[in-house]
């Protein structure tokens, strides 16, 4: 089939429901940009069906791991099948929130501050939490996961423990850090451009995984974000940079907190949603890219070795 996109969708992550959402959405849009294309769920012997299907560009719809983690890219590249995103290495290092704040630090970007737990930690867990100067309110969260899955925020030591005991059943790693009040930003990156950013107003105690994807929320979105002039273009070269250090390609989404005059990168998405409650296609749209106009860049934008 000439021009045959496959796009990939569904997977084994805990985003499975919303990346059919994701895939369904760029689907149509390509569609209605002449493409021939092919839904794909990435489960089973999907890359025997891949090999079959002899895509010429594979746009990944997924999210989470397995999608953005650097393994479904690993395999694009293995089957010499252009795709979408990011590619392996940046991918990989996105998605682990350990790595990519050794390299967002090194570069002065200001990060929260944070502590790794491991599974069989043998050490006192609140002397550790001490030691970094870690003071409650504190964010804790797996150290490879998206859409917020598994981010707990704990006011004191009860709810802490709580939730660590729920999060070490399910992931060897998990990350501690300080909690950042202020406002919730979010930058959208397309190719080496910076397109704009939004702030987020959460009704739920932070833009946890149902503030994202579901209207129920009813997070409010300003768009663009209110800050000071010198500020927004402040967050935006902030955003492009950790696009740029980490070796992403195509689109990325930043997410940021803004406290005291200051911005702290909280992580770089190198698998945004794009669902008609996404942030990127807003921010997009705001700019006067249409979303069919987006997803058919992306497709253009697709290669190997990314």
């Amino acid at each position: 089939m000439k021009n045959l996109v496959v796009v990939l969708m569904g997977g084994l992550s805990g985003e499975r429901a919303v990346s059919k959402i994701t895939g369904k959405a760029c689907s149509n849009a390509l569609k209605k940009k002449g493409f021939s294309i092919i839904q794909l769920d990435a489960k089973g012997n999907f890359v025997e069906k891949l090999k079959k299907l002899k895509p010429k560009i594979v746009f990944n719809a997924l999210h989470g791991r397995y999608g953005e983690d650097g393994f479904v890219q690993t395999i694009l590249e293995e089957l010499r099948i252009p795709y979408t995103h990011s590619g392996v290495f940046a991918s990989s290092l996105a998605m682990d929130k350990e790595l990519s704040r050794i390299i967002f630090n090194k570069n002065n970007l200001k990060t929260p501050k944070y502590l790794l737990l491991y599974k069989n930690i043998k050490k006192n867990i609140n002397n550790e939490i001490r030691k970094k100067k870690i003071t409650f309110p504190i964010v804790i969260k797996p150290v490879n996961e998206g859409s917020s899955l598994g981010v707990y925020i704990c006011k004191n030591k009860n709810q802490f423990i709580i939730n660590y005991k729920k999060l070490i059943k399910e992931y060897e790693k998990i990350i501690v850090e300080e909690y950042i009040p202020g406002k919730e930003i979010q930058v959208a990156v397309m190719g080496n451009k910076a397109l704009g950013a939004i702030e987020l107003i959460p009704k739920r105690k932070f833009y946890d995984y149902k503030a994202k994807y579901s209207s129920k929320a009813k997070t409010k979105h300003i768009m663009p974000a209110s800050i000071p002039p010198y500020k927004y273009a402040e967050v935006l070269n902030i955003a492009k940079k950790a696009h740029k250090i980490l070796g992403c390609r195509g689109i990325t989404r930043s997410d940021f907190r803004f406290n005291k005059n200051k911005f702290y990168l909280l992580e770089t998405n190198t698998q945004p949603g794009m669902t008609k409650l996404s942030l990127v296609p807003e921010i997009a749209e705001h700019c006067g890219i249409k979303f069919e106009d987006l997803v058919e860049w992306m497709v253009k934008d697709a290669s190997n070795n990314r």
